[in-house]
């Protein structure tokens, strides 16, 4: 049935237009139009109409339709229904936890953990997307619980989410900002208990960036620990335009963003990186101009030096064979021997935002292992396959419900 009455204004005038309901059992199509005499005579649009009503198929008018507004019982209930579904933060979340150290089985799926309070200087994010790092497993078997959070603990650094609540301090975000960011501001010295691997958790303003608009939620998620250690080591190092470097294990989360790093931001003269055989194209197509596979020779034995040689892999006694005099050697893990050093990552969104530029140009990428991406029902798996030191990239958690 088509009901058609005059349009008029809330003071009851006529206007010229005509405002059309179809009505059909439940629903309601509604059209409300005036006239647009500057405008294009003819609009003709295609309307999509429930199917208890024979099928709109094309209609023309010379008006221009301000509102085209379609409403049924059905309609109302989902819209009221996804309007609560965005505004409402439970009380409870999903997540992985674990309440004594050890291996991998001591990861527990949780449905019934409290969503964590957000202090004045906290977003709450609804994750999207987490990584694993090594760190991850380090801390889960007990390696710094002297500096650790207290037990029980949600594991996870790296997170791309969207703000769901701010604090009352918060001046750069609000609600609806998709954004990444390391949520341990250090990665030893006391780790938020509530980490990334869970449906929510708070993060203070300053540890994030918003999410370049080019990379998706797993991508974002790949980078935060991993790009500010490469970028701060790169940092300590004093390095710069002309500066030469070696990065060992250019083919892990933080080897291949040290390469990008040092050609794409800091201007290397040179870059060298080591991987296995089956790495070294993608060595190559990330800036090494040398691409050298530990299985076949030494690199300690090359005849040139280094300004710089990044450690990513623990072989600082050989790194420091290949340094120049007055170089330096960055030493992520394993033992350091001087002219070494060894440093842990400060978590800065600041940095974060100087390099979404590189990351939004295409000039810096994230590499995510081709077997990297883990669904959240499978974390325990993801552990599994971060600690057996095969994987090139980064591993990701994706989706999270």
């Amino acid at each position: 049935m088509i009901r058609d009455k005059p349009l008029q204004d809330r003071t009851g005038t006529e206007l010229e237009g005509m405002e059309t309901t179809l009505v059909a059992s439940t629903t309601t199509c509604k059209f409300t139009l005036l006239t647009a005499k500057t405008l294009p005579p003819k609009l003709s649009f295609n309307f999509p109409v429930n199917k208890q009503l024979r099928t709109l198929k094309q209609a023309s008018f010379s008006y221009l339709p301000l509102r085209v507004r379609a409403s049924s019982q059905a309609a109302s209930a989902a819209t009221e229904t996804t309007k609560a579904g965005a505004n409402a933060i439970p009380s409870e979340m999903k997540a992985w936890v674990y309440g004594e150290y050890g291996e991998v089985d001591v990861l527990k799926f949780d449905e019934n953990v409290s969503v964590p309070e957000v202090k004045e200087d906290q977003v709450l994010i609804k994750v999207v997307a987490a990584a694993l790092n090594p760190v991850d497993a380090k801390r889960r078997q007990g390696k710094f619980k002297a500096t650790d959070s207290p037990l029980p603990t949600v594991p996870g650094y790296d997170v791309a989410g969207v703000v769901v609540k701010v604090g009352s301090q918060v001046k750069e975000f609000k609600e609806g900002d998709e954004v990444y960011g390391d949520v341990n501001e250090k990665a030893l010295e006391g780790p938020k208990q509530f980490g990334s691997l869970a449906e929510y958790t708070a993060v203070e303003e300053k540890l994030l960036s918003l999410k370049p608009k080019n990379l998706d939620f797993v991508q974002a998620a790949s980078l935060p620990l991993a790009i500010e250690t490469a970028y701060e080591g790169l940092e300590r190092t004093g390095f710069s335009a002309g500066k030469s470097i070696l990065v060992l294990n250019g083919s892990g989360g933080v080897g291949s963003l040290v390469i990008q790093l040092a050609k794409q931001v800091f201007g290397a003269s040179k870059v060298a990186a080591t991987s296995g055989t089956r790495n070294l194209e993608l060595l190559k197509s990330l800036g090494a101009d040398l691409a050298i596979d530990y299985t076949k020779e030494n690199f300690e034995d090359l005849p040139e030096k280094f300004d710089v040689v990044y450690d990513a892999i623990g072989q600082c006694d050989k790194a420091v064979k290949v340094v120049k005099e007055g170089g330096a050697v960055v030493a992520l893990t394993g033992a350091v021997t001087p002219p070494g050093f060894r440093f842990v990552v400060t978590s800065n969104g600041a940095v974060l935002k100087k390099l979404n530029p590189y990351l939004e140009s295409g000039k810096v990428k994230p590499v995510i292992d081709p077997k990297g991406l883990f669904p959240f029902s499978q974390v325990a798996e993801a552990f599994s396959y971060i600690e057996t030191n095969r994987a090139s990239g980064k591993v990701v958690i994706h989706p999270i419900p």
